[in-house]
């Protein structure tokens, strides 16, 4: 009888421990899935010390003097009144008044996607901008991770998103990987039944900047823009989703009545107007000549692999530099990516700066970098290099 009990003692003593390991187990897969989501909230406004200069935060340089000086006259005694932003919108893109909703900032869009649609099965292309995923977990969707590869230049399969996802997330032109998708790659994601929502906070950037924004004939295409990027405004958060009015109508629901200031709504109306398209193609053409140079001195370094955008940054990896962690020691900081699902901390995205002299700085400081560090163990990232 005692031996039975002692075998018993020992069974539960074997119970308990099993029970407080698989309670350890799963308190480090909670752990580690808090640092997942907390990776997947890091932008880079965060990552740039005091005195440093900033390649991490992919703004271009600021306003025009025209439009802060409007803005100094915006009546803010007032409810905020969005109905002539979105006229403007609507006007700009071709669409309806409610097939168009002003947000505060392109990123606000994710959040009320997820919490006003509320997917069953969404899916996240990456490496691309964390926060649409960072959205759907905080609403406690289920999200599945497409991941791209560099050998094929970031390139998507529209095969690999399944047929049952009912919301589909990419960038065009992706961030951090500046690859632009084809139309027809969209085309073929969109299908009854499915939300296809395309991220175009970069768009202002193309010499042609219409992008996807006039494709009413797309069923469940959601596509969101920012006023932010090109003109130099990340503290105004100003931008907007275009789409079906039932979609944009259910993204309305899930946000407070005045998801937008009167600041915002007054940029909107000012930088939509055809009167701001000469600024907007000059500023575009001033990128892509000051981008063309700072590949120009990137390209020539050793191991270095550089993935050209149409928009202000650029992609680098090398296989022996940790770039970001070596260039804090000289005072630069550039844009970490392990943060982003598909990189690691070879890889890092780089403004592109208006002032040439800051660039040949950081093509300098590179080249100083790498010539330093320890010969490469395994080839550079492929075929995907520009």
């Amino acid at each position: 009888h005692e031996s039975v009990r002692d075998h018993e003692s020992v069974r539960d003593h074997e119970s308990v421990r099993d029970h407080e390991s698989v309670r350890d187990h799963e308190s480090v897969r909670d752990h580690e899935s808090v640092r997942d989501h907390e990776s997947l909230r890091d932008h880079g406004d965060r990552q740039v010390p005091p005195g440093a200069l900033d390649l991490a935060v992919n703004v271009w340089s600021g306003p025009p003097r025209w439009l802060t000086d409007d803005l100094h006259q915006v009546d803010l005694t007032r409810y905020p009144d969005a109905r002539p932003a979105h006229d403007r919108i609507a006007a700009q893109h071709r669409r309806e008044r409610d097939q168009c909703l002003v947000l505060n900032g392109a990123a606000e869009g994710f959040w009320a996607l997820a919490f006003g649609l509320r997917p069953r099965s969404a899916v996240c292309i990456h490496p691309s901008f964390t926060s649409p995923e960072a959205a759907l977990r905080a609403a406690g969707c289920d999200v599945l991770r497409v991941v791209r590869r560099p050998e094929d230049d970031f390139a998507m399969d529209p095969g690999a998103v399944p047929d049952d996802a009912d919301l589909v997330v990419l960038g065009r032109p992706d961030n951090p990987t500046g690859h632009l998708a084809p139309i027809d790659l969209v085309e073929r994601l969109c299908r009854p039944g499915r939300t296809v929502v395309v991220d175009e906070a970069f768009a202002d950037f193309l010499p042609d900047s219409t992008g996807l924004s006039t494709r009413t004939d797309l069923p469940g295409l959601i596509v969101l823009r920012s006023l932010t990027k090109i003109w130099g405004l990340p503290g105004l958060r100003v931008g907007y989703a275009l789409g079906p009015a039932p979609l944009v109508a259910a993204m309305r629901a899930a946000l407070q009545p005045w998801p937008a200031n009167s600041l915002a709504l007054r940029a909107v109306d000012l930088l939509l107007s055809p009167a701001a398209e000469a600024e907007r193609r000059a500023r575009s053409d001033a990128v892509t000549q000051a981008r063309a140079v700072l590949i120009d001195g990137l390209t020539p370094l050793p191991d270095l692999s550089v993935w050209a955008s149409p928009a202000n940054y650029v992609l680098v990896h090398h296989p022996m530099v940790q770039l970001r962690t070596a260039l804090l020691a000289h005072d630069i900081a550039v844009r970490r990516c392990d943060t982003f699902p598909g990189l690691d901390a070879h890889y890092a995205r780089v403004a592109v700066h208006p002032d040439p002299a800051a660039r040949a700085r950081f093509v300098r400081i590179v080249a100083d970098v790498i010539a330093g560090s320890p010969p490469p163990r395994t080839s550079p990232a492929g075929p995907g290099r520009y």
